[in-house]
């Protein structure tokens, strides 16, 4: 099986548009298809901050659970909307407003609807996807090489959030380490979580976050071909959310 893994939506669903038509997605007889038999896997962060969190949530959710031809691993951010469904105290902060100001405005039918869909969608998902063969790993934030067959709660911390540092950025969010260049584990390991200006590559490991919501770009990583596919952004630039490790 061959896929195509696309980084942090953020809830730019123009974007997700375009690129799924660009790595050749399309609808036939009612299902989205590939001519190739190829399949997607999302990296996480589908909402928060971008103008279309909701119809993110609707396309994967088809994408994934009815078309099956898409899988999904959760972010922070998911995690976060996913615990806000249940009832918990969340803080809205940090993206998560402008999801539930959308949430918010749909009537009774359609609240009961995407919030069914996305908590399906959720509890389907696993911590982080284990290609067949083990020939790659996706998770949101990443994975040490010691984490992978474990689903412990150090590693769901790991997967979900990475290593925050003692520093943060001037907006309260926090630093993250590079676990990459401790990685020594024979999975190649595709995530996101973190924005970079261009794929981020270090030891066995592949960053494809590169920032859409903060007006860059929206990218899908071809695996069997090692090809980035890219569309840009629709968005404000925001320089100042990027991340350099080199």
């Amino acid at each position: 099986m061959n896929y195509d893994v696309i980084g942090d939506v953020h809830g730019c669903y123009d974007e997700l548009v375009r690129l799924l038509t660009q790595l050749g997605y399309r609808e036939v007889d009612g299902h989205i298809n590939h001519k190739d038999m190829r399949k997607l896997i999302f990296v996480g962060d589908l909402t928060d901050r971008g103008p279309q969190s909701l119809n993110v949530i609707r396309l994967v959710y088809r994408l994934v659970m009815k078309d099956k031809i898409a899988h999904y691993v959760p972010g922070n951010h998911c995690n976060k909307l996913y615990r806000y469904f249940l009832g918990n105290n969340v803080e809205i902060k940090h993206g998560l407003e402008t999801t539930i100001h959308e949430y918010l405005a749909l009537n009774a039918r359609e609240r009961h609807q995407i919030k069914d869909q996305f908590k399906r969608l959720y509890q389907q998902a696993p911590l982080y996807f284990v290609a067949p063969h083990d020939t790659f790993v996706v998770a949101h934030a990443g994975i040490m090489h010691d984490m992978i067959g474990r689903e412990d709660e150090k590693v769901k911390k790991f997967v979900l959030y990475g290593v925050p540092l003692k520093e943060t950025y001037p907006d309260g969010r926090p630093k993250r380490l590079d676990w990459s260049k401790h990685y020594q584990g024979k999975h190649f390991v595709i995530y996101g979580h973190t924005p970079v200006l261009k794929p981020y590559q270090s030891n066995h490991t592949l960053n494809i976050d590169l920032g859409c919501v903060f007006g860059h770009k929206l990218c899908a990583y071809r695996v069997d071909q090692e090809q980035f596919i890219t569309v840009n952004s629709k968005q404000p630039f925001q320089p100042d959310r990027f991340t350099s490790f080199d």
